[in-house]
């Protein structure tokens, strides 16, 4: 099950990053995919900076929650320091 907990948030935030870019492409939506590509294209290096951290932030509350619930199925992995 611990291998399950460590590989879902990378694959769920790759899916998110990449389908968002394509479905907003598809069906000519506005969005954060959408507004990041054009921004690249255009050289806004503002918004480019602005996607990246947001996508950023959404990854690391990801990895987040991987430790939380590596806790809760195995109470043995603790993440305190050991002396």
């Amino acid at each position: 099950m611990l291998i399950v907990i460590a590989g879902f948030p990378a694959a769920f935030v790759h899916i998110f990053f990449t389908g968002s870019l394509l479905i907003e492409v598809i069906f000519s939506l506005d969005g954060l995919g959408l507004l990041g590509y054009e921004s690249v294209i255009n050289r806004d290096y503002p918004v480019v900076l602005g996607t990246l951290y947001i996508f950023s932030l959404i990854s690391l509350v990801m990895h987040l929650v991987r430790d939380v619930v590596y806790v809760q199925v195995d109470p043995r992995i603790s993440f305190e320091a050991q002396s």
